[in-house]
């Protein structure tokens, strides 16, 4: 993360990339590029956290990927959100709906 921007909280970085490629496909920059598109900025998510990452959640079965050419005609792995990758990002988007509610309602008692 740079300067100004805020460091991702533990767990949220699945979530950002579940919801991030959709139900469209991208490689690692394009992932990279739309988690900080989608979050005006915010985040940044660097190759280090990113890949490593990406490698887990096709592990999991959330991810499935293939080899195909970039926009600037440099090959490049696609990742695509599969089935079970779609329940995760309701169950995780639920998990978090529910965390944030609970952290304003804390936040609003002080």
């Amino acid at each position: 993360m740079g300067e100004g921007k805020t460091n991702l909280l533990q767990g949220t970085l699945d979530l950002l990339i579940l919801k991030a490629i959709g139900d469209t496909e991208f490689h690692g920059l394009g992932i990279s590029r739309r988690i900080e598109q989608i979050t005006h900025g915010t985040f940044r998510v660097k190759p280090g956290s990113l890949f490593p990452a990406l490698h887990r959640m096709e592990e999991a079965g959330w991810l499935t990927s293939f080899w195909g050419d970039s926009e600037n005609n440099r090959r490049a792995k696609f990742y695509r959100r599969t089935k079970a990758g779609e329940r995760q990002l309701r169950i995780e988007t639920q998990e978090w709906t529910t965390i944030t509610r609970a952290i304003a309602n804390a936040l609003k008692a002080m």
